[in-house]
Parts: C-alpha cells; structure tokens; sequence
C-alpha cells in the first residue's frame, strides 16, 4: 500500500492540467492502456465476491461477473471506443451534451454520479475485510485506513497515478493469483485432477430451458456487459489512450487479459474445497483469505495479499475519480456564474474526490455484501443511460426530448418493479420502457438540429 501511494504521488508530477488529472492528457501507449482496462473490474467482487459465488451455484452464477464484465470491453471496443474518442469529450456526460443539449447532460450526470458509490463502498468492504483477516483490525477501521490510502494518491495523481499503479499493480495481481493457483493445483495433484473431482454444478454454464430462466440469464450477462459500458469508469480509461487505435485495441487485449486472469479466483476456490472442505464454513468471501494465512508460505502470503491489494485499490481509484470528474465538470461547472480557470477547476475536481470518498466510505461502513453493492452500480446505469447513448449514437432521428424521457422513466420503471418484483429481474422492463419511450419521445418531439 505505500509503495502504491509512493508511484502516486512521483505520477502526479505529470498533471498539469485537468485534461492531465482526469484523462491522463489522452497519452497512454497500448501496454498501459490495456492493464488500465484490466483493472477496471478486477478488484474485489472478482476476487470474494465471484469465488464465492462460484462454489454456490457454479459458473451460471458468475455470469455478471467475470463473463460480463469481458463483453463490455468487447463492445466497447466495437461499438464506441473510436466514436467517442474522436470527439475529444473530458467525461461520458458531454456527449450528452454535444449530442443532445445541456439539459440532456445535467440529467444524465445526475443519475451516473450515484451509480459509482455502491461500487466504491464494495472495493473498500473487501479492503477492509484484508486487514481484518490479516492485522486484526476491526471492519470499520480497515475501511476507513483503507479509504484514506487510495484517496491520498488519485487526489495527488489523478489519471496518471490510476493508469501507472495500475501497471504494477497488474503484474502483481497475475503473479499472485497465478503463484497460488500452481501450489493448490500441485497439492490436490494437478488441474485435471482438481476440474474431474468439482461437482458437475460448478461446469453449469446455461440456463434451464424455460422463459424465465433464459430472460434472468440475459438479465445477468447485461448488469455489466451493457450497464457498464454507459459509465464515466470504462470512459476514462479507454479515453486515456495515446489514440483512438489504441483506444480500440486495448478493449479487446484487456477483454481477452480480463477473462483469462479471472479464471484464477473460480480455479483456486475449487482447489481450496477439494483440500480444504471445512473453510467453506461461515463467510465464503473470507474462504480464500483465510485459507491462505493458514495453509501457505509466507512468500506465497505476501504474494496473494500483495495481489488481492493490488486489484482492489487499482479498482477503487478510478471509481472515486469518475464521479469526481463528472460531478464537477456536468453539474457543478454549468452552475457557476463565473467560469473558473483551469487550475481553479483541477481544484474543485480534486475536493469532490474527497467528497465522493467520504460518503462512499460511510456507505460501506454500513453494508458489506460486495457482490450486491458491486452489482446494483451497474444496474443503474443500464436501466437509464445505456439505451438514450447508444440510440444517440446510431439512430440519428433520437432526440433529447427522447433521450431525458428515457432515463427517467427507464430508472422509474427500475425503482418500481424493485418494491414489486416480477418473476424476472427488474432491469429487464426497466431496458424495456427506457427503449420504448426513447423512441416515442425521439419521434413525437424530435430535435430541430440534427447531431450526426
């Protein structure tokens, strides 16, 4: 953690400006560009939350995450990247802007800052929960230390701190997971061994063959694959990039990286119930942890802890910059009388980030499931923003009038069916409503200019 903050603070020599705090000045070459898109998920609901769920219900319960989570890097990538790119945006919310006007901008800053603070609170329950396990300390004081450390150095370094700790931090985490995964596999007598002795359940991929079945399993793979793909997170980093090619190109490297290294959780949590059944019992999000401090070399400790810190920290800082970032430059900006200068706005940017770290800090204080904190930050996103931007972005007849009914009533129709719940999840005729009005509204109240 304090070689972390240490690369922080000697990366912050390189933010001048608020394009440099927020996007890194649109500089990255490929190598740091993928390992930023890596990180982007690979924190703690991969690690706790994904291995946990992966013993319960197999690979059919980890759809979301990992599997979805590599489909929106993958259309991201295909669909966006390069469009955006070439638009010179500062965050997500002035594409709503340039697309459709300023009041289509406001709103949809106004739903995509809240999405970010289940999804913070989650990485820093599960930093909390490292320094639990390991120093003793309480839950609550974890989380706060914890907080505070990767606050220190994304407010000093912004993009530039994420995007190079990322990098190290990277490395660590495939060094670590992989160290593990080769000495369960070499106890419990190698791969095969391990994948032939796992219940058939843990292989369940698809869904049984039923309506509702099919519809939550679709449901699943959309809470990231396409609820994150409108989030100011995924934005940043490819925006980052040194060009739109590799803009591009790093979604499908870090897709591809994302899938392969997430593996190494789902793979080590079945080596850890063929050798070690009884630490399944109690909190499976603390069964990896506490198998390690009890069964592995120190070296192998270091390594593990050092990966599991690497991937949720790299997480949490761009989460904490990307509300920051959209809060001050959407909201705040337009409200102000007097425009301020660049160094005046690096400056508000940089105390909405402690801001957004301090309540997210409180929220996680208050609630510790990660998997379901992680989760419903998505879900936000999907059901208001993800169909007004992709329509926005290929059916040039989309209106603002469209745009704004749609977030609305898309969210409503979410809010809704959460207090009265349908046999398939919510966010299913949450997307439904949010298309339909989307185009209702587009056609019935079309735009007098035309943004191609």
């Amino acid at each position: 953690m304090i070689v972390t903050v240490l690369i922080g603070v000697w990366a912050a020599r390189r933010v001048k400006t608020s394009s440099d705090y927020m996007l890194a000045g649109r500089s990255l070459p490929m190598v740091l560009s993928t390992s930023a898109l890596f990180a982007t998920w690979f924190g703690s609901e991969t690690v706790f939350g994904a291995s946990s769920e992966f013993l319960k219900g197999g690979l059919y319960s980890v759809i979301e995450d990992p599997f979805g989570a590599a489909l929106c890097l993958l259309l991201f990538g295909i669909f966006f990247a390069r469009k955006l790119y070439n638009l010179n945006l500062l965050t997500l919310c002035d594409y709503f802007r340039v697309r459709f006007n300023r009041r289509t901008e406001i709103i949809s800053s106004i739903f995509m800052v809240p999405s970010y603070f289940g999804y913070i609170a989650g990485q820093l329950v599960a930093l909390g929960l490292i320094l639990n396990v390991v120093a003793g300390v309480p839950m609550w004081q974890g989380i706060v230390i914890s907080s505070v450390v990767v606050t220190l150095y994304t407010f000093v370094g912004g993009m530039w701190a994420i995007s190079i700790t990322d990098f190290v931090q990277s490395i660590i985490i495939v060094l670590g997971l992989g160290a593990l995964a080769w000495l369960l596999a070499s106890k419990a007598g190698g791969v095969v061994h391990v994948l032939q002795s796992a219940p058939a359940h843990n292989f369940k991929f698809f869904p049984e063959p039923n309506g509702v079945a099919i519809i939550s399993y679709l449901a699943a793979w959309s809470v990231l694959g396409l609820g994150s793909i409108p989030s100011q997170d995924v934005f940043q980093r490819a925006m980052s990039s040194g060009s739109p090619q590799i803009a591009e190109r790093s979604c499908y490297y870090a897709a591809g990286l994302y899938l392969t290294v997430a593996m190494l959780p789902l793979f080590i949590s079945l080596c850890i119930k063929f050798l070690y059944p009884e630490a399944l019992e109690g909190d499976t999000q603390l069964t990896l942890p506490n198998m390690v401090l009890e069964h592995a070399a120190m070296p192998v400790q270091v390594l593990f802890f050092g990966a599991l810190l690497s991937a949720i920290m790299s997480t949490t800082s761009s989460a904490m910059l990307a509300p920051a970032a959209v809060f001050s430059e959407n909201i705040l900006k337009p409200l102000l009388k007097k425009q301020p200068t660049d160094v005046q706005f690096l400056r508000i940017t940089r105390l909405t980030l402690l801001a957004v770290s301090i309540i997210a800090t409180i929220l996680a204080c208050l609630k510790s499931d990660i998997y379901a904190l992680v989760g419903g930050a998505s879900i936000l996103s999907l059901v208001s923003l993800f169909i007004p931007m992709t329509l926005g972005m290929y059916w040039k007849r989309s209106s603002s009038a469209g745009a704004i009914l749609s977030m609305i009533s898309g969210m409503a129709t979410w809010i809704y069916f959460e207090f009265f719940p349908l046999d398939v999840p919510s966010l299913v005729p949450a997307v439904v409503v949010s298309l339909l009005t989307m185009v209702a509204g587009s056609l019935i109240w079309p735009d007098k200019a035309k943004v191609s």
